[in-house]
Formats: structure tokens, sequence, C-alpha cells
């Protein structure tokens, strides 16, 4: 009987699993226990809107319902989980028991060596980091972006709309090349050009360059200095595990996890406990192999079929989807579902990128695996569901 459920992580993943609890009749105790101090807040607009000015920051925060009956505790951070007491360690002392976990701590910036943040330099996860940064361009001369990802074209993209110049430096041949393949990364990243972005791949930092008050530079491996005031680094990020070492979890870039969302210990389920979000790898029964997703849709997703795993046990269904993100550039959404390999077909399907209006189809073995899709979210969401039902490639409208 789970009388006490217990969520370790305070964002968006933490808080869709309670609603879902509460949804599916969970009427026990609910704590749930957030790192930060803030209350669960949605991240895509703090590369964007917050960045911006155009959302204030308390405008990022989700609402949360008079009926949740929960038990917050944040400013807390989770130090370890004690499975045969099945209690939850904290950083103060505190000893939070449980009769059902979800595990949804999410992921943290990967810090560049010899780049820790300080002034000037930044990593956007959180909405204080948000904040800081957007603080940091309103004065800034210039700044320099250490990854073209996601976050990262997105941020400098946000930054040249306030005015501030812009240079993207990417280790990669071309930028997004492990979500968008090869030559769909090359086409974006001409698609960036062609929008007077500076964005140049094949590049390796040698050292950030940092004055008395801001950094003034980076300087390349070649010896070339790209000057800026101000320095963000994305180059991903690391699943937030730390907490669960010694536990008996098992780990693996993520918190393992069976095709129901329940975390693995020596490759069995443990009872009553589950995962969700950013840090979840679980075994996805249409790919055949372990994912970890690391996107919006994703959180809520996993977060609802982790509550549902809890509640119903082996009588849950697997969590299979197919997997959808979008990004917005230079005021454009660009929306993306399943998952490309280097090797794929391309094809595309209508549109073209130069009139910021495309659609491209992605194909392995003749069956339709993806597509990629720039203000054309009725056809994408179409390809969605045409990739979960095994269609043919190229898919016919």
């Amino acid at each position: 009987m789970l009388e006490r459920i217990v969520i370790v992580g305070g964002s968006l993943a933490g808080l869709r699993a309670a609603e879902a609890l509460r949804a599916g009749g969970h009427t026990g105790a609910l704590t749930i226990i957030g790192e930060e101090r803030h209350l669960p807040y949605d991240r895509p607009p703090l590369s964007k809107q917050v960045l911006t000015g155009k959302v204030a920051p308390d405008g990022a925060l989700l609402p949360i319902p008079d009926a949740l009956g929960a038990d917050w505790l944040l400013a807390a951070r989770a130090t370890g989980l004690d499975l045969t007491r099945r209690l939850v360690l904290l950083d103060d002392g505190t000893e939070v028991a449980f009769d059902g976990l979800v595990i949804a701590t999410g992921a943290r910036p990967r810090i560049l060596p010899g780049a820790p943040p300080g002034p000037g330099v930044h990593y956007l996860r959180t909405l204080d980091d948000a904040i800081a940064l957007a603080k940091d361009l309103s004065g800034s001369s210039g700044a320099v972006v250490i990854g073209a990802g996601f976050i990262g074209l997105e941020v400098a993209s946000s930054a040249a709309s306030l005015g501030v110049p812009v240079t993207v430096l990417e280790a990669l041949p071309v930028p997004l090349e492990r979500a968008l393949g090869p030559q769909m990364g090359q086409a974006i990243m001409d698609w960036h050009l062609g929008k007077g972005m500076d964005i140049r791949s094949g590049v390796g930092v040698n050292e950030l360059v940092l004055g008395a008050e801001r950094p003034q530079g980076v300087r390349l491996h070649d010896g070339t200095m790209v000057a800026a005031e101000t320095i963000v680094v994305g180059v991903g990020v690391i699943p937030c595990t730390d907490w669960l070492d010694g536990s008996g979890v098992d780990l693996m870039d993520g918190v393992v996890c069976d095709d129901k969302l329940r975390v693995l210990a020596e490759g069995k389920p443990v009872p009553g406990v589950v995962a969700a979000g950013d840090v979840a790898r679980w075994s996805h029964p249409a790919y055949g192999q372990a994912v970890r997703i690391e996107h919006w849709t994703n959180a809520t997703e996993s977060a609802e079929a982790a509550a549902h795993t809890l509640l119903r046990g082996n009588d849950a269904d697997p969590y299979e989807p197919v997997p959808y993100f979008w990004s917005d550039q230079h005021g454009i959404k660009m929306q993306f579902v399943g998952r490309a390999a280097p090797d794929d077909e391309v094809a595309v399907l209508e549109g073209s990128l130069a009139d910021d209006r495309v659609v491209v189809a992605y194909g392995r073995s003749g069956r339709l695996v993806a597509a990629l899709g720039m203000r054309r979210p009725a056809r994408v969401m179409a390809l969605q569901r045409a990739i979960g039902e095994g269609a043919p490639f190229p898919p016919v409208f």
C-alpha cells in the first residue's frame, strides 16, 4: 500500500508526476523535494522569452493545482537513498520515509574543463541562470556561445535579437549533427549563416581569457582570439545521479529502468520505485535499446507514465513514445519527431529552409523513422503518428 509517496525533483517532471498520481487516485501523503528555491517552472522560455525580457522570470512558473495537496521541501538536496529502510536522505540530515518513490532529479550542465561559471561566464539550466545571463547581456558588447546545440543556438538567437554581436563555436563539423544527422546539420548551419549568425564549426576551444571583471574572449586551438564580454557554455548535460551512488540502483548515464520506467537494481525492478524525465534511461520497446531523452515532452509524458506504473504495477503499459521536441530560433519554431541516425536517408517533402517553411523526412531500411519541420506543425504531428504506425519511407501524405 502506497501511503507515502515521495518525488525527488521539483521541476516539470516532478510536478507532472504528482498531478498524475492524484488523478490516478492516490489520496495519501505526497512530498516533493526540490533542490532549487523556486517552485516548478518551465525551462523552454529560459533561453528565449525570459532571456529577451518578453516574459518576466515569475512568468515561467508553472501553475500548481490547489487540490494537489503536496508538501514541498524546497532548497533541499537529496544526498542518498536507503532502499532497505525506504528513506531519502537530505543534505541537512533529514530522512524522508516513503512507500513509493519517483526519481525525477533531471540533469545539470556539463562544465567545460577550465571554464567554471563565474563573472561573465554562464551555463543556462535554471531560472536563476537565466536571470543572471539576461542581466549580463544587457550591458555586453559581444558574446561567445560555446556549443551549437539547441540551447546554444537558442541563446545565440536571443542575444542577437537584443542587438548583442554573437559568435557561436562548435567542435563538431556541423551543428546539431547528433540530433539531426550531418546533412540536415549542415543545412541548419547554412540557414543560420543566411540569417547573419556567425557560426564557426570544427573549432576547438583552448582557453577562456578572463579579465579582472569580465571575460575578454575565447582563444581557439589555432591561436585565434574571439573577443567577448559574455561567454555562454552549452556543451551538454549530465544526469543528476550522484546522490544515488552506493544505493544499489543501477546507473549508466542515468537511472536504468525497464520498459515501464521501474528503477532497476542488479537488473531487477525495485518495488515501488520509478524514474522520469531527463534522469531516466529506460528500455524503449520500439527501439529495442535503452534511451535517455532530455526534452520537455518526454519530461511530461514519462512523468505521467511513471506515476501510472507506481499505481498499477505490473498492469501498467510499457512506455514507448515517438520522441518529440521543438526549438525556437530566429523567431521560427522548429519541430522534430522520432530519432535520426547519421546514415539515414533524407528527403524534403515540401518547402525549403530558405523560405523558413519546410518538412523533411528521415528513412531507414524502408521505414519512416523521423521528421523535421519548420512552420508546418500539422504535418509534423501527422508524421509523428505515421512513425508510430510503422509507415514506409518516403511517406505519402
